[in-house]
């Protein structure tokens, strides 16, 4: 029987804590994210007022919502022709032409039937990720809808295809909402930028530029296309992507170079195709990279909620520091212009006092703007309680979530998008890299490495074999003549032995040579000897190593 005091006991005490420790246990990983952004960093970011400084408080859609791929450039790019060759479809809205088309943010989801929803019923249905929108107004909201369609790629992803940025002076006749600001809302939500350039006018306008700016925090994100890229010679694309990339290097100013795509993405012919195959490969790429975005999509989520987080963390320090500052009856005006032009110094105090890096700081002047409309007597004092939850998230439960995500990853290792453009370079004669490198020959009925066998046997016969076979140091000073690392000779050498005994025979050494040669034209070994590349005399055996 047990005590009344057995409860008191150390064990106890041990066992009630871990009760009160433990329930952090989560079904997935969109589910825990949901939670303890309710419970841990919510607080923290309503004490501070965050939302009104930095960007609105996320809603439960946008953690169960499918990865998105925001579509950003100037006009007359190529955006809306892009989203029609990844769907091989039209959808509901979408306007083409050489002119300014596209002058709403349309978002391109899935629906059962084909359908268009006005941007001002959009921001109140909770199921959708876009209610917080409703703060930039009605201006844009008429300039906002959602164009619904039953498309395979869209069971994967949604695509949200945004006005083409004006040049010259045009952007300056206001739009009647901040639309760098728009595209901010989006970059932090969505899981790829594509930025669009035309090869034939790389003119980066005022607005662009802009954009590009306000995009700084997501570089991660974001990847550049340089369309229509068939329409010029070799020479001139090449002094193109130079000119690019230089354009790219003093907006973006980082020292990481943003990976471009060379192409010509639409589904007619090529107007020069001299680059048939930089295109081909460059759009595989492409397509791998937006394929890969539902598995990674629990890590980007949980990537952007960790950033937010040490926003969030640093933006405490900064209010209640100015709070800390200001007097309680007099002279609150002018010690509120103080402190904001002191904002600079006050960084740099809670940076050592807190031990932060300056890259968790939000922009100086942005933040002064900010401070201008503010009553700082509002401010909050600092809570210690608030961080060290946010503490407490970041340095125990996101490392559980961590663990989560590679569980979910290795539970759905075929979670990719499927459909549209992205079946058509899948396989068959017609998919990337069909027939070249250790694929040539595939559905040939002769052996492939027999058409060049007369000029391998001439070496081999140099190498004087005995019983028909030469050793492997023989072959090795014939295959070091190729000039490629030991690490490749070595796996060429394990894909030739195919009977495994440490010799060739006059097949396996042709069947060397002919990897060498597919390595030394730019190809990838294969990992295994296919099929088609197994000696005639060898077939339907097994061997052992």
């Amino acid at each position: 029987k047990t005590s009344p005091s057995s409860c008191s006991t150390p064990a106890g005490i041990m066992f009630r804590k871990n009760l009160k420790k433990d329930p952090e246990l989560f079904q997935n990983v969109s589910e825990g994210l949901r939670r303890l952004y309710r419970t841990k960093l919510f607080p923290l970011e309503d004490t501070y007022r965050f939302h009104d400084f930095h960007s609105p408080a996320l809603e439960d859609a946008d953690f169960d919502n499918k990865p998105m791929v925001l579509l950003v450039g100037q006009y007359s790019t190529g955006k809306t022709t892009f989203i029609r060759h990844l769907m091989e479809q039209d959808f509901p809205g979408m306007r083409i032409g050489p002119e300014p088309t596209t002058d709403s943010f349309i978002a391109v989801m899935y629906g059962e039937q084909d359908g268009v929803i006005p941007g001002n019923a959009l921001v109140v249905d909770p199921k959708k990720p876009f209610r917080k929108l409703n703060a930039f107004g009605n201006a844009f909201l008429n300039r906002f809808m959602c164009a619904q369609l039953p498309n395979p790629v869209l069971e994967s992803i949604s695509i949200i295809d945004t006005p083409g940025i004006l040049s010259g002076e045009k952007q300056r006749i206001s739009r009647g909402y901040d639309f760098a600001a728009v595209l901010e809302w989006f970059a932090e939500r969505v899981d790829r930028i594509i930025l669009l350039f035309d090869a034939h006018k790389l003119d980066i306008s005022d607005e662009f530029s802009e954009v590009i700016r306000a995009l700084k925090n997501h570089e991660d994100k974001m990847r550049v296309v340089l369309n229509k890229a068939d329409q010029i010679s070799t020479q001139q694309l090449m002094r193109v992507y130079g000119a690019l990339m230089w354009s790219l290097g003093k907006i973006i100013n980082t020292p990481e170079v943003v990976r471009v795509y060379i192409g010509s993405f639409w589904a007619q012919p090529l107007l020069v195709p001299d680059n048939r195959k930089l295109f081909e490969a460059e759009e595989q790429d492409l397509f791998l990279d937006i394929q890969s975005l539902p598995r990674n999509a629990a890590l980007r989520k949980l990537n952007d909620l960790i950033k937010r987080a040490r926003l969030a963390k640093v933006h405490a320090y900064i209010i209640s520091s100015l709070k800390k500052e200001m007097p309680s009856v007099f002279g609150k005006d002018s010690k509120k212009k103080e402190l904001i032009g002191n904002l600079a110094e006050i960084y740099h105090r809670i940076e050592k006092e807190h031990q932060i890096s300056p890259g968790d700081f939000p922009n100086v002047a942005k933040m002064q703007e900010l401070l201008n409309g503010q009553d700082f007597s509002k401010f909050a004092v600092l809570k210690p309680k608030l961080l060290e939850a946010v503490e407490d998230m970041l340095a125990n439960d996101i490392a559980r979530l961590m663990a989560m995500v590679r569980q979910e990853e290795a539970a759905m290792p075929t979670q990719s998008v499927k459909g549209g453009a992205f079946e058509g370079t899948m396989s068959g004669p017609f998919g990337h890299g069909y027939g070249e490198g250790a694929s040539e020959g595939i559905d040939e009925l002769e052996w492939v490495v027999g058409r060049d066998k007369p000029t391998y046997d001439e070496i081999f016969y140099t190498l004087s074999p005995i019983n028909g076979k030469v050793s492997g140091a023989a072959a090795k000073k014939e295959m070091l003549k190729s000039k490629l690392p030991n690490t490749v000779l070595g796996k060429i050498w394990k894909l030739a032995d195919v009977d495994k005994d440490g010799l060739l025979d006059d097949e396996e050494f042709a069947l060397a040579n002919h990897l060498i040669k597919v390595k030394l034209e730019g190809h990838e070994l294969p990992s295994a000897l296919p099929e088609h590349l197994i000696p005639p005399s060898k077939r339907g055996t097994v061997f052992q190593a």
